[in-house]
């Protein structure tokens, strides 16, 4: 029987309501493979997508892939210095054609050998001269569109998706004073196979409730009762808390204190907080005054994602003569804390699983997480499968797969 019902979508009002009278959305969204089918079509195949940043691309022929929701992406720069994001699926037989990163003056597909520009252009095909009506000029690797934010890269399989910055004008408002289009990006590597459903990951993320509950001791630099919540309208992109600190320049590390070089443009102001900020559905920014930490999510199931983790730094703090040594404590900061959110989406998954899985109500502390309901909410309701007559609920999935 398909999940796709009028009930389930009545449901959701009880999400979005404010978050004193909310409840966490149905668990059936969290655990369900045709759910998730759904999503990567009205959610990931429609959304800016982010991909990684600038800096990881500085040269023309760099390259770095990516894989989000099942789909393989190729991020590169051209031969002219211009940002591309194509299709990694060779179009000939479908072989992924790139893997990891690398500088190259064309992509050779191993198999056989078909080869592409930086571009996407389709420039060698052997024996193929023979194939009917073949045009290999027709044949290059789709190509997606691009946008530049913060240093960030974002990409959409829609190509009628409208400009990403003016939905993040709040969240570029906070990190004005980053400047994270000049910042230096510093890989923090990947944890794969993780076992919970993204929008686990990113209510995690972005719940001050836990911070001082779970985090205990680590987290007393930046207590659960000293956030703000920026009003979140319709159309926001961006959903974020302001997190105030207990003494300036905190950090995640033991010392609750900045062990690298702040960003030298912050005021006191900024130095006094912090902010947690989700940019569903992808990517989450944890920002304090010596780093910006990234984290990139990669679904690749209703149970499964990997996470790329990366750091923005002020440039002057890699240069630090000591940096080795400081940006390694602050990533075993960092690290203190995952290992605890770790081990706690991974319980809260087993949970969701549960015939007792609970919708429970929501602490004032958590209305980010009611936030990013009605982020979600709007798309479901948008791009909710129509029923076939008669109710076939398996027609309504068939629907969603074919909308791909």
């Amino acid at each position: 029987m398909s999940v796709f019902t009028p009930e389930l979508l009545g449901s959701f009002d009880e999400s979005v309501r404010t978050v004193n009278e909310s409840r966490l959305l149905p668990p059936v969204l969290y655990t369900s493979e045709e759910f998730y089918e759904f999503e990567r079509d009205a959610v990931f195949g429609r959304d800016w997508l982010c991909v990684g940043r600038v800096d990881e691309i500085p040269n023309p022929g760099d390259y770095m892939t990516i894989s989000i929701a099942d789909e393989p992406l190729l991020v590169t720069r051209d031969k002219d210095g211009a940002i591309k994001v194509l299709s990694n699926v060779c179009r000939h037989r479908g072989m992924v054609l790139a893997e990891g990163t690398g500088n190259v003056k064309s992509f050779l597909c191993q198999y056989h050998h078909w080869v592409y520009a930086t571009d996407g252009r389709l420039i060698g095909c052997p024996e193929m001269d023979r194939a009917v009506g073949f045009d290999k000029s027709e044949i290059g690797l789709p190509s997606f569109k691009v946008e530049v934010w913060n240093g960030f890269i974002f990409t959409s399989f829609d190509a009628q998706a409208p400009p990403l910055a003016p939905s993040l004008a709040k969240a570029a408002e906070f990190l004005q004073n980053y400047h994270l289009d000049e910042a230096v990006t510093v890989d923090g590597g990947e944890l794969r196979d993780l076992a919970w459903n993204w929008k686990v990951m990113l209510e995690n993320f972005n719940d001050p409730y836990h911070a001082s509950r779970l985090h205990g001791s680590l987290q007393t630099f930046a207590p659960s009762d000293m956030n703000d919540f920026p009003e979140w309208d319709d159309g926001d992109n961006a959903i974020f808390r302001v997190q105030h600190f207990t003494h300036p320049d905190g950090s995640f590390n033991p010392s609750q204190r900045a062990l690298l070089p702040i960003f030298p443009h912050l005021t006191g102001e900024d130095r006094m907080r912090g902010s947690f900020m989700l940019l569903p559905p992808t990517l989450g920014l944890a920002v304090v005054p010596d780093q910006v930490a990234y984290f990139i999510i990669m679904p690749k199931g209703p149970g499964v994602i990997d996470i790329r983790i990366g750091y923005c730094l002020d440039r002057s703090a890699v240069e630090h003569p000591l940096f080795e040594y400081l940006f390694a404590q602050a990533k075993d900061g960092v690290n203190n804390f995952n290992v605890q959110d770790v081990h706690a989406d991974e319980q809260v998954q087993k949970g969701l699983r549960s015939r007792f899985a609970p919708r429970g109500r929501y602490s004032w502390q958590e209305e980010p997480l009611r936030q990013f309901n009605r982020w979600l909410v709007s798309r479901y309701r948008r791009h909710w499968p129509e029923p076939a007559a008669g109710g076939n609920g398996a027609s309504a999935t068939a629907r969603v797969r074919a909308a791909r």
